[in-house]
């Protein structure tokens, strides 16, 4: 048996030999190194040049050498390369323990050239494989998580950019169901300890887009977590036996309980062994784990708005307890501006089919009808949401109407596209409600001694044209309506009218106007007409008008012709009740009595 080199001696051949190996040396090194044991000191001369510093075909021929060396021996080597103390005369056993040290190095050297922002991703995939491929059998037959973590612990803490490898993992390996399964495994651990170590004092500076008391690293942190937890697929409701194995444990197909309960007596540590249908009945409570400590971290803002983005399609159906998103939805909801409009969706999910109950939400959602809500990014989602929350039969009718009057008035202000999603909104609220039909033509405005008492009765039930009724007249042209109340019950929407919407008439864009006299034939043959699909406006905008104006056929194309030449800008029908005395002076700024001479052209036609 060879002897074991010591540390000191490796150390000094190390800087002696490695700058006088050419390429061709390293490939006889590893020959030497796999044919005999008598060659092992070749073992940490090649281990040198694992560095990012090296040239990369210096890296790759060392690399496979020490992987076909250690895949050999790696079943047979000890746990810990710490020999016990009544072991230290057993000589194979403490060889084996020197090359489980060195295994430690040679892990630790492909992690630091995976993360190192001096190699190529073509390296960088080769590397990958390779630290996969011991993760593989690096644990007698079971999955290496304790290597694994060390490698996703590298990746989350990296101060350069490890998109690339985030991709590759992503590609290659997460469509596994046991990289998957350990993948939460380790991003719990590292929120945990993150958690642990940067969360102090109040937890709000997590949206308010600057970092507080946290410093860069740990914000780089969240946002490699987020990376890796947001692209591993979720676990879809289908066939077991489509689900693949990294580490397969003897199990090529999915067996049933039974078959499994039998195959399990047979095995020694059953216990550690997981097969398939082991992880897809552990991997709901792991999934939920990973995501609820992450979201207890502080968000930076661009974060926090991609989780709202997916949480409703992508997190909420595949957790254990969906409830347990609630407080931090309702905070997300109560927090207002986009953020609000960007929560609403998983909000309304958990309400809906999770039996949620938030008793302010519609005074929150009422709050967020804003003019800039029509340009907001997400604003095509929020109308569809905001439409199915009006749907409800059992909505008030101070309540619909406060939410037709405020769209109503918001549709003087917003581009004609937001008009176009408020008129399909305003309809489908007048054909769901007919309660609130009294708002569509109102000559004079009634008003009573307290102005919210008409809603307060219909708040009770009462109907509201009885409370109409017992109402006096007064002076026609004042609007009751409240826009700057917050409240809906209080602002006296029932004691107004839609005017802006017929406003909307002599928009100066045609679908608008086109749109708002189908909304007045609906109204009137209803049994003719269903509700409007919001979804069919909800992307609208200048451009998408524009180019559905262009496609139109114009049977008769309007010319600018005049039959008489025009003798002001406006004609005096445009200003009923108004005159205009003004006399024109035919004379110039200097005196004289000449006329231009566009004037006299005119003149003498």
């Amino acid at each position: 048996m060879a002897s074991v080199p010591s540390l000191n001696q490796s150390e000094k051949k190390k800087k002696k030999n490695e700058k006088n190996h050419k390429l061709s040396d390293l490939k006889t090194l590893g020959l030497q190194l796999l044919s005999s044991r008598a060659h092992i000191n070749n073992l940490p001369l090649l281990l040198t040049f694992l560095s990012p510093s090296k040239p990369p075909q210096y890296v790759l021929e060392a690399l496979l050498s020490l992987q076909s060396f250690f895949i050999t021996v790696l079943p047979s080597l000890p746990s810990s390369s710490k020999p016990a103390a009544d072991v230290q005369d057993d000589a194979e056993l403490i060889y084996r323990t020197w090359l489980r040290s060195k295994f430690d190095e040679l892990v630790k050297s492909l992690i630091d050239v995976a993360v190192s922002s001096e190699c190529d991703d073509t390296l960088k995939e080769i590397v990958l494989d390779a630290i996969m491929e011991f993760v593989k059998v690096g644990n007698r037959g079971k999955f290496h998580s304790a290597l694994y973590h060390r490698f996703l612990q590298s990746i989350a803490h990296s101060s350069t950019p490890v998109n690339t490898l985030i991709a590759l993992l992503v590609k290659k390996y997460f469509n596994h169901l046991d990289v998957r399964y350990f993948t939460y495994i380790s991003i719990e651990k590292l929120t945990r300890t993150f958690e642990a170590e940067y969360m102090f004092g109040d937890r709000s500076v997590r949206i308010d887009g600057d970092d507080g008391d946290h410093s860069r690293k740990g914000v780089e942190f969240i946002h490699i977590v987020h990376s890796i937890i947001s692209s591993i697929p979720p676990l879809e409701n289908s066939n077991q036996s489509d689900y693949t194995m990294w580490v397969e444990s003897g199990d090529n197909k999915v067996l049933s309980d039974n078959q499994e309960a039998k195959q399990l007596k047979m095995r020694k540590n059953d216990e550690e062994v997981l097969t398939a249908s082991k992880i897809v009945r552990k991997m709901k409570p792991k999934f939920t784990k990973a995501w609820i400590s992450f979201l207890r971290l502080p968000l930076p803002i661009d974060v926090y708005k991609e989780v709202l983005v997916i949480l409703d399609q992508e997190v909420i159906p595949y957790l254990s307890n969906p409830i347990i998103l609630c407080d931090f939805l309702t905070k997300s909801y109560d927090m207002g501006g986009v953020v609000s409009v960007m929560a609403l969706s998983s909000l309304f999910l958990l309400m809906t089919k999770y039996g949620l109950e938030y008793p302010n939400f519609y005074e929150k959602l009422y709050a967020l009808l804003v003019p800039s809500i029509f340009m907001a990014k997400h604003r095509a989602k929020f109308f569809q949401l905001l439409d199915s929350c009006l749907k409800s039969p059992l909505l008030p009718a101070y309540l619909a109407a406060a939410f037709a009057k405020k769209l109503s008035r918001l549709s003087l202000v917003v581009p004609p596209s937001g008009a176009l999603i408020i008129i399909a909104l305003i309809h489908n609220l007048l054909r769901r409600h007919p309660s609130i039909n009294c708002l569509v033509h109102r000559e004079n405005v009634s008003e009573s001694k307290n102005d919210d008492s008409t809603s307060k009765e219909v708040a009770k039930g009462t109907d509201a044209s009885e409370v109409e009724a017992d109402t006096p007249n007064m002076k026609p042209g004042i609007d009751r309506f409240n826009y700057e109340e917050t409240d809906p019950i209080k602002s006296s929407a029932l004691r107004s009218s839609l005017w802006e919407i017929d406003c909307l008439r002599h928009h100066y864009c045609p679908p608008v106007s086109r749109l708002v006299l189908s909304l007045e034939n609906d109204l009137t043959v209803r049994s003719k007409t269903t509700e409007i699909d919001v979804k069919d406006f909800v992307a609208g905008s200048y451009a998408t008008i524009l180019g559905q104006e262009l496609k139109k056929k114009m049977k008769r194309v309007p010319l600018a012709f005049y039959q008489a030449i025009p003798t002001s800008l406006f004609s005096a029908s445009d200003f009923p009740g108004w005159s205009f005395n003004h006399e024109h002076s035919e004379k110039n700024i200097d005196g004289s009595d000449h006329l231009p001479a566009k004037r006299q052209r005119v003149e003498s036609s």
